[in-house]
This record gives structure tokens, C-alpha cells and sequence, in this order.
């Protein structure tokens, strides 16, 4: 999944999003107002950490446009502890969740998992597609009750295709939610890491469960 961090203590930024890397999340930082509101625009993230107090534009200005606009990525916003009106006002303004600093990581990490899901309809922390089954807090892995050893990218992109299960995830699309800006669209990285899943994930099994659609992308189909 990949996030944006709008916060311009840029210790606290680089530290989020060190923790958020070792969760298997792809983290973009921004540190003021109006660049945030210009990521959030031009990217499709999958989950927005926004602080309230910035400068060139604050939080509740930011999440005020993006539902202007009409972008709907799950947002959760951080106060200063104590200030209740402001979690009131970012919660009337469209945020998902809020913390108050200083935050323990472990409850941001919780609350990120958790807005993300519900975002893909997915509420419970336990995937299951077939006998395939997801931890999607202990990021964990397994087939048929036998644990699967992943790579933290190898499970990142099969999140996605299993919160997506039932529709074509092109390479483009891929490439937005897995990678950070950087990501060079012209390489083929996306198709070796789907090949191995594949040997990893459909290995001596009968129903092989990432499908390819030729010219379109690949796809978990949803268990009938």
C-alpha cells in the first residue's frame, strides 16, 4: 500500500516513515500544505497522513479540497493532544481517524491497516480467498495452513491484488500502489515479482490463484 505523509517535523516524517517501510507500506513525504495538496492530487494513494498544523496550508484546509474534489483516500489526521475541536473539525471535514501526539507507532500502524481496509471493503484483519489466508496485521502469509515466506515486496503487490480480488490490476496501477514516485514504468520488475508469487503461492497446487489477462494485468478472482 502506499501512503503520504504531510508533515513538516521533518524528523518525525523520516522516522513514520522508516516504521511504515518495515510494515511493507511505500511512503511519499511532504512538508507543507499546498505540496501535499499537490501529491494527493496527482497520485493515487491508498491512505493520507495528514498533520493539522503546517505551514503554506494546514491540515483541515488540505482535507477540505480533497473532498472539494472529490478524492476520497482514507485520511487520518494528527492534533495536538488535548485539542478536541480540532478532532471534531477534522472529523466533520472528512477524515477517517485522528491521533493525538505524541502517538505510540504500534497505533498508528493499527490505525493505518484499519482505514485502509475498510476503504477496500475488507473490515476483518483476516483475508481468505480460497484456502489462501492473509494476516493483515502480522503481514503473514499462508496456503492451506502452511506459512508462505514473502519478501517485504512480494507481499506487498499480493495485498493488493487480494484487497482488489474480482478485477484486473493493470502494471500502471501496480505501479502507483507498490512503488513511490520514482518507480521507472518502462522496467518489467512488476511481472518478476508476480512470477514469484506465482511459484511461491500456486506451487503443486491445483487451482492456481493469480491469473494473467493478457494485455490487461493480473487478477485474484473472488472465491465463488
Amino acid at each position: 500500500m502506499r501512503v503520504l505523509i504531510v508533515e513538516d517535523e521533518k524528523r518525525l516524517a523520516n522516522l513514520l516513515k522508516k516504521g511504515l517501510e518495515e510494515h511493507s507500506f511505500v511512503v511519499d513525504l511532504s512538508h507543507d500544505g499546498e505540496d501535499g495538496l499537490y501529491q494527493a492530487e496527482i497520485s493515487p494513494y491508498d491512505a493520507i497522513i495528514l498533520d493539522v498544523m503546517m505551514p503554506k496550508m494546514d491540515g483541515f484546509t488540505v482535507l477540505r479540497k480533497l473532498r472539494e474534489r472529490e478524492i476520497q483516500t482514507p485520511v487520518i489526521m494528527l492534533t495536538a493532544r488535548g485539542e478536541v475541536e480540532s478532532r471534531v473539525k477534522g472529523l466533520n471535514t472528512g477524515a477517517d481517524d485522528y491521533l493525538a501526539k505524541p502517538f505510540d507507532f504500534g497505533e498508528l500502524l493499527a490505525r493505518l491497516t484499519a482505514v485502509v481496509r475498510r476503504s477496500k471493503g475488507q473490515p476483518a484483519s483476516q483475508l481468505c480467498i480460497a484456502d489462501l489466508s492473509i494476516d493483515l496485521n502480522a503481514k503473514s502469509v499462508s496456503r492451506q495452513g502452511i506459512p508462505i515466506q514473502l519478501s517485504a515486496k512480494e507481499y506487498t503487490i499480493l495485498e493488493y491484488l487480494a484487497l482488489n480480488a474480482g478485477r484486473v490490476i493493470s502494471r500502471t496501477e501496480f505501479s502507483e500502489h507498490v512503488y513511490d514516485m520514482n518507480f521507472d514504468l518502462d522496467s518489467n520488475i512488476i511481472d518478476v515479482y508476480i512470477n514469484r508469487l506465482r511459484k511461491k503461492i500456486d506451487k503443486d497446487s491445483e487451482k492456481p490463484l493469480i491469473q494473467t489477462r493478457r494485455g490487461e494485468g493480473y487478477i485474484i478472482e473472488k472465491e465463488n
